[in-house]
Protein backbone atom coordinates (compact mmCIF):
# COMPACT_ATOMS: atom_id res chain seq x y z
CA UNK A 1 0.00 0.00 0.00
CA UNK A 2 1.01 3.37 -1.14
CA UNK A 3 1.81 6.35 1.64
CA UNK A 4 -0.54 8.32 0.18
CA UNK A 5 -3.04 5.90 0.92
CA UNK A 6 -2.32 5.44 4.42
CA UNK A 7 -2.44 9.70 4.59
CA UNK A 8 -4.30 10.41 7.60
CA UNK A 9 -6.64 13.20 7.80
CA UNK A 10 -5.80 16.43 9.15
CA UNK A 11 -8.39 18.57 11.55
CA UNK A 12 -9.62 21.55 9.58
CA UNK A 13 -8.03 24.83 11.26
CA UNK A 14 -4.61 22.86 12.78
CA UNK A 15 -1.72 24.91 12.17
CA UNK A 16 0.53 23.38 9.13
CA UNK A 17 3.53 22.11 9.91
CA UNK A 18 6.72 23.22 7.98
CA UNK A 19 7.37 22.86 4.05
CA UNK A 20 8.98 19.33 3.26
CA UNK A 21 12.81 19.90 1.84
CA UNK A 22 14.10 17.87 -0.46
CA UNK A 23 16.37 14.81 0.01
CA UNK A 24 19.86 14.71 0.77
CA UNK A 25 20.47 11.48 -0.54
CA UNK A 26 18.88 7.85 -1.35
CA UNK A 27 17.67 7.63 2.50
CA UNK A 28 16.21 11.12 3.15
CA UNK A 29 14.63 11.32 -0.63
CA UNK A 30 13.09 7.75 -0.04
CA UNK A 31 11.53 9.69 2.97
CA UNK A 32 10.35 12.49 1.59
CA UNK A 33 8.86 10.58 -1.56
CA UNK A 34 6.96 8.20 1.22
CA UNK A 35 5.54 10.96 3.26
CA UNK A 36 4.23 12.86 -0.04
CA UNK A 37 2.61 9.62 -0.80
CA UNK A 38 4.82 7.64 -2.88
CA UNK A 39 6.13 4.03 -2.33
CA UNK A 40 7.35 2.77 0.80
CA UNK A 41 11.07 3.11 1.49
CA UNK A 42 11.72 -0.66 1.69
CA UNK A 43 14.28 -0.84 -1.47
CA UNK A 44 16.34 2.31 -0.19
CA UNK A 45 16.67 1.19 3.21
CA UNK A 46 18.29 -1.92 2.59
CA UNK A 47 21.29 0.25 2.17
CA UNK A 48 20.82 1.97 5.28
CA UNK A 49 23.05 -0.32 7.40
CA UNK A 50 26.39 1.01 5.18
CA UNK A 51 25.28 4.61 5.44
CA UNK A 52 27.34 7.06 6.76
CA UNK A 53 25.79 7.62 10.06
CA UNK A 54 27.04 11.18 10.45
CA UNK A 55 26.50 12.13 6.99
CA UNK A 56 23.44 14.32 5.61
CA UNK A 57 21.34 11.76 4.03
CA UNK A 58 21.38 9.76 7.74
CA UNK A 59 20.45 12.91 9.57
CA UNK A 60 18.45 14.72 7.39
CA UNK A 61 16.12 11.27 7.07
CA UNK A 62 16.08 10.91 10.59
CA UNK A 63 15.08 14.28 11.14
CA UNK A 64 12.48 14.27 8.67
CA UNK A 65 11.48 11.25 10.78
CA UNK A 66 11.58 12.61 13.87
CA UNK A 67 9.99 15.50 12.83
CA UNK A 68 6.40 13.20 12.67
CA UNK A 69 6.62 13.00 16.38
CA UNK A 70 6.17 17.24 16.82
CA UNK A 71 4.43 18.74 14.04
CA UNK A 72 4.86 16.68 11.10
CA UNK A 73 5.13 18.60 7.64
CA UNK A 74 2.58 20.88 5.77
CA UNK A 75 0.33 18.38 3.51
CA UNK A 76 2.01 15.13 5.14
CA UNK A 77 -0.94 13.40 7.05
CA UNK A 78 -0.68 12.67 10.69
CA UNK A 79 -1.07 8.89 10.74
CA UNK A 80 2.60 8.54 8.80
CA UNK A 81 3.74 9.00 12.18
CA UNK A 82 2.99 5.38 13.00
CA UNK A 83 3.11 4.01 9.39
CA UNK A 84 5.35 0.67 9.67
CA UNK A 85 7.80 1.10 6.93
CA UNK A 86 8.93 4.27 7.96
CA UNK A 87 8.94 3.16 11.37
CA UNK A 88 11.06 -0.02 10.06
CA UNK A 89 13.56 2.56 8.58
CA UNK A 90 13.82 4.72 11.40
CA UNK A 91 14.85 1.62 13.62
CA UNK A 92 17.93 0.78 11.22
CA UNK A 93 18.70 4.21 11.21
CA UNK A 94 18.45 5.03 15.02
CA UNK A 95 20.56 1.75 15.19
CA UNK A 96 23.58 3.80 12.65
CA UNK A 97 23.45 6.48 14.32
CA UNK A 98 23.38 4.73 18.03
CA UNK A 99 26.18 2.85 16.89
CA UNK A 100 28.00 5.46 15.57
CA UNK A 101 27.65 7.52 18.86
CA UNK A 102 28.68 4.87 21.47
CA UNK A 103 31.76 3.68 19.36
CA UNK A 104 32.64 7.44 18.93
CA UNK A 105 32.35 7.79 23.14
CA UNK A 106 33.99 4.29 24.12
CA UNK A 107 36.57 5.96 26.34
CA UNK A 108 34.27 8.79 27.75
CA UNK A 109 33.48 8.40 31.65
CA UNK A 110 31.10 5.55 33.24
CA UNK A 111 30.30 7.54 36.29
CA UNK A 112 28.62 10.72 36.78
CA UNK A 113 30.93 12.38 38.79
CA UNK A 114 33.65 11.82 36.33
CA UNK A 115 31.46 12.76 33.35
CA UNK A 116 30.40 15.90 34.95
CA UNK A 117 32.39 17.31 36.65
CA UNK A 118 34.63 18.94 33.71
CA UNK A 119 31.69 20.69 33.18
CA UNK A 120 31.13 22.57 36.82
CA UNK A 121 34.48 24.41 36.37
CA UNK A 122 35.07 27.19 33.69
CA UNK A 123 37.94 26.41 32.19
CA UNK A 124 41.25 29.19 32.03
CA UNK A 125 41.60 28.91 27.98
CA UNK A 126 37.77 29.55 25.92
CA UNK A 127 39.26 29.23 22.61
CA UNK A 128 37.76 26.90 21.89
CA UNK A 129 34.12 27.62 22.77
CA UNK A 130 32.21 29.39 20.08
CA UNK A 131 30.78 31.48 22.45
CA UNK A 132 33.47 32.79 23.51
CA UNK A 133 34.40 33.62 19.93
CA UNK A 134 30.88 35.07 19.55
CA UNK A 135 31.15 37.30 22.53
CA UNK A 136 34.74 38.62 21.47
CA UNK A 137 34.86 38.86 17.93
CA UNK A 138 31.48 37.91 16.35
CA UNK A 139 30.00 39.64 13.93
CA UNK A 140 26.37 40.54 13.37
CA UNK A 141 26.00 38.39 10.36
CA UNK A 142 27.64 35.14 12.54
CA UNK A 143 25.07 35.44 15.11
CA UNK A 144 22.60 35.40 12.54
CA UNK A 145 23.49 32.41 11.19
CA UNK A 146 24.17 31.02 14.62
CA UNK A 147 20.51 31.84 15.76
CA UNK A 148 19.18 30.50 12.20
CA UNK A 149 20.81 27.26 13.25
CA UNK A 150 19.99 26.91 16.58
CA UNK A 151 16.15 27.59 15.96
CA UNK A 152 15.91 23.78 14.77
CA UNK A 153 15.74 23.07 18.55
CA UNK A 154 14.90 26.64 19.98
CA UNK A 155 11.97 26.64 18.59
CA UNK A 156 10.87 23.69 20.42
CA UNK A 157 12.40 24.09 23.16
CA UNK A 158 12.16 21.54 25.71
CA UNK A 159 9.88 19.71 23.97
CA UNK A 160 11.88 16.35 23.53
CA UNK A 161 13.30 16.22 27.40
CA UNK A 162 9.46 16.00 28.32
CA UNK A 163 8.84 12.50 26.91
CA UNK A 164 11.02 11.94 29.58
CA UNK A 165 8.20 12.62 32.39
CA UNK A 166 6.16 9.26 32.14
CA UNK A 167 9.53 7.35 32.38
CA UNK A 168 10.43 8.55 35.81
CA UNK A 169 8.84 8.92 39.60
CA UNK A 170 8.77 10.43 42.84
CA UNK A 171 11.64 12.60 43.06
CA UNK A 172 13.38 12.64 39.82
CA UNK A 173 10.02 13.18 38.13
CA UNK A 174 8.88 16.07 40.67
CA UNK A 175 12.25 17.76 40.15
CA UNK A 176 11.98 17.14 36.36
CA UNK A 177 8.37 18.97 36.08
CA UNK A 178 9.20 22.06 37.74
CA UNK A 179 12.67 22.50 35.43
CA UNK A 180 9.88 22.17 32.58
CA UNK A 181 7.50 24.17 34.14
CA UNK A 182 9.91 27.12 33.83
CA UNK A 183 10.75 26.22 30.22
CA UNK A 184 7.35 26.58 28.95
CA UNK A 185 6.89 29.89 30.98
CA UNK A 186 5.57 28.79 34.14
CA UNK A 187 2.14 29.47 32.95
CA UNK A 188 2.79 32.71 30.82
CA UNK A 189 2.85 31.94 27.48
CA UNK A 190 4.51 35.02 26.40
CA UNK A 191 7.55 33.70 28.68
CA UNK A 192 7.90 30.05 26.81
CA UNK A 193 11.44 29.98 26.10
CA UNK A 194 10.67 28.77 22.12
CA UNK A 195 8.57 32.28 22.02
CA UNK A 196 11.49 34.21 23.18
CA UNK A 197 13.85 32.58 20.92
CA UNK A 198 11.35 33.26 17.94
CA UNK A 199 11.41 36.72 19.67
CA UNK A 200 15.27 37.04 19.46
CA UNK A 201 15.05 35.74 15.65
CA UNK A 202 12.99 38.53 14.65
CA UNK A 203 15.17 41.35 16.45
CA UNK A 204 17.85 39.49 13.60
CA UNK A 205 15.62 40.04 10.92
CA UNK A 206 14.93 35.92 10.54
CA UNK A 207 12.18 34.36 9.59
CA UNK A 208 10.64 32.74 12.98
CA UNK A 209 8.71 30.27 11.14
CA UNK A 210 8.78 26.64 13.24
CA UNK A 211 11.18 24.39 10.89
CA UNK A 212 11.79 27.55 8.67
CA UNK A 213 15.58 26.66 8.00
CA UNK A 214 15.79 22.74 7.97
CA UNK A 215 16.67 22.90 4.28
CA UNK A 216 20.17 24.65 5.22
CA UNK A 217 21.02 23.07 7.61
CA UNK A 218 24.15 20.91 8.11
CA UNK A 219 24.49 17.10 9.42
CA UNK A 220 26.30 18.32 12.53
CA UNK A 221 23.54 20.67 13.50
CA UNK A 222 20.70 18.39 12.70
CA UNK A 223 22.57 15.67 14.59
CA UNK A 224 22.07 17.29 17.96
CA UNK A 225 18.80 17.66 17.67
CA UNK A 226 18.17 14.29 16.38
CA UNK A 227 20.19 13.23 19.64
CA UNK A 228 17.47 14.46 21.54
CA UNK A 229 14.80 13.02 19.91
CA UNK A 230 16.33 9.60 19.63
CA UNK A 231 16.42 9.80 23.76
CA UNK A 232 13.22 11.37 24.25
CA UNK A 233 11.32 8.51 22.07
CA UNK A 234 12.96 5.57 23.85
CA UNK A 235 12.09 4.43 27.44
CA UNK A 236 15.63 2.56 27.35
CA UNK A 237 17.55 5.17 26.82
CA UNK A 238 15.58 7.40 29.49
CA UNK A 239 19.12 7.78 31.48
CA UNK A 240 21.25 8.90 28.66
CA UNK A 241 18.04 11.77 27.78
CA UNK A 242 18.52 12.78 31.72
CA UNK A 243 22.15 12.70 31.21
CA UNK A 244 21.66 15.07 27.70
CA UNK A 245 19.63 17.62 29.33
CA UNK A 246 22.12 17.76 32.92
CA UNK A 247 24.70 18.88 30.21
CA UNK A 248 22.80 20.91 28.49
CA UNK A 249 21.81 22.66 31.91
CA UNK A 250 25.22 22.63 33.63
CA UNK A 251 26.89 24.50 30.43
CA UNK A 252 24.25 26.07 29.47
CA UNK A 253 24.28 29.28 31.95
CA UNK A 254 27.92 30.22 31.59
CA UNK A 255 27.33 30.14 27.54
CA UNK A 256 23.98 32.16 27.24
CA UNK A 257 26.35 34.94 29.70
CA UNK A 258 28.75 34.95 27.03
CA UNK A 259 26.00 35.38 23.99
CA UNK A 260 24.13 37.68 26.11
CA UNK A 261 27.21 39.91 25.44
CA UNK A 262 27.75 39.41 22.04
CA UNK A 263 24.16 40.49 21.19
CA UNK A 264 24.99 43.42 22.96
CA UNK A 265 27.64 44.12 21.48
CA UNK A 266 26.72 43.70 18.17
CA UNK A 267 23.50 45.71 18.49
CA UNK A 268 21.39 42.52 18.01
CA UNK A 269 18.35 44.18 19.92
CA UNK A 270 16.63 43.48 23.31
CA UNK A 271 15.05 40.42 22.41
CA UNK A 272 18.27 38.66 21.04
CA UNK A 273 19.56 39.92 24.22
CA UNK A 274 16.67 38.88 26.69
CA UNK A 275 17.09 35.29 25.75
CA UNK A 276 19.97 34.88 26.76
CA UNK A 277 20.00 36.60 29.56
CA UNK A 278 17.23 34.80 31.09
CA UNK A 279 18.95 31.41 30.78
CA UNK A 280 21.64 32.75 33.04
CA UNK A 281 20.07 32.96 35.71
CA UNK A 282 17.53 29.99 35.59
CA UNK A 283 19.61 27.89 34.49
CA UNK A 284 21.96 28.10 36.82
CA UNK A 285 19.36 27.11 39.19
CA UNK A 286 18.24 23.87 36.74
CA UNK A 287 21.70 23.09 36.70
CA UNK A 288 21.68 22.28 40.65
CA UNK A 289 17.74 20.80 40.42
CA UNK A 290 18.66 18.74 37.76
CA UNK A 291 22.21 17.21 39.29
CA UNK A 292 20.91 16.85 42.99
CA UNK A 293 17.30 15.96 41.98
CA UNK A 294 16.54 14.46 38.54
CA UNK A 295 19.94 12.72 38.43
CA UNK A 296 20.01 11.95 42.16
CA UNK A 297 16.35 10.39 41.90
CA UNK A 298 16.96 8.35 38.90
CA UNK A 299 20.08 6.92 40.35
CA UNK A 300 18.32 5.81 43.80
CA UNK A 301 16.03 4.15 41.91
CA UNK A 302 17.58 2.79 39.31
CA UNK A 303 21.30 2.87 40.03
CA UNK A 304 21.81 0.80 37.41
CA UNK A 305 21.08 3.51 34.95
CA UNK A 306 24.20 5.38 36.01
CA UNK A 307 26.60 4.47 32.65
CA UNK A 308 23.75 5.51 30.62
CA UNK A 309 23.70 8.80 32.29
CA UNK A 310 27.37 9.47 31.60
CA UNK A 311 26.55 8.31 27.67
CA UNK A 312 24.13 11.00 27.43
CA UNK A 313 26.24 13.17 28.26
CA UNK A 314 29.72 12.30 26.85
CA UNK A 315 27.51 12.07 23.49
CA UNK A 316 25.95 15.45 24.34
CA UNK A 317 29.89 17.05 24.56
CA UNK A 318 30.70 14.84 21.08
CA UNK A 319 27.80 16.75 18.78
CA UNK A 320 28.11 19.55 20.28
CA UNK A 321 31.97 19.84 19.67
CA UNK A 322 31.58 18.57 15.91
CA UNK A 323 29.14 21.26 15.15
CA UNK A 324 31.18 23.98 16.93
CA UNK A 325 33.90 22.70 14.79
CA UNK A 326 31.92 22.91 11.90
CA UNK A 327 31.09 26.21 12.59
CA UNK A 328 34.22 27.82 13.14
CA UNK A 329 36.21 26.09 10.00
CA UNK A 330 33.15 27.66 7.73
CA UNK A 331 33.52 31.12 9.55
CA UNK A 332 37.64 30.80 9.56
CA UNK A 333 37.24 30.73 5.74
CA UNK A 334 34.87 33.56 6.15
CA UNK A 335 31.79 31.34 4.63
CA UNK A 336 28.41 30.35 5.38
CA UNK A 337 28.19 27.80 8.10
CA UNK A 338 24.93 27.01 6.52
CA UNK A 339 24.25 25.12 3.50
CA UNK A 340 23.31 27.99 1.49
CA UNK A 341 23.42 31.33 3.04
Amino acid sequence: MSARARNGWTPAGAAPGPVLVEGRGPLSRAVVDALRGGPDPAGPAAAAPGADPWGEDVQLALYLLYELHYRGFEGVGDALEWDPALLRLRAVLEERFLGALRTATAGAPRTVADAFAPLLVEPVDLGGSLSHRLETEGELWQLREYAALRSLYHLKEADPHAWVIPRLHGRAKAAMVAIEYDEFGAGHPDRIHARLFAALMADLGLDTSYGYYLDRAPAPLLATVNLMSLLGLHRSLRGALVGHFACVEVTSSPGSRRLARAMRRCGAGPAAEHFYAEHVEADAVHEQVVRHEVIGGLLADEPELEPDVAFGCAATLLLEDRLAAHIRTAWDRRRSALRTP
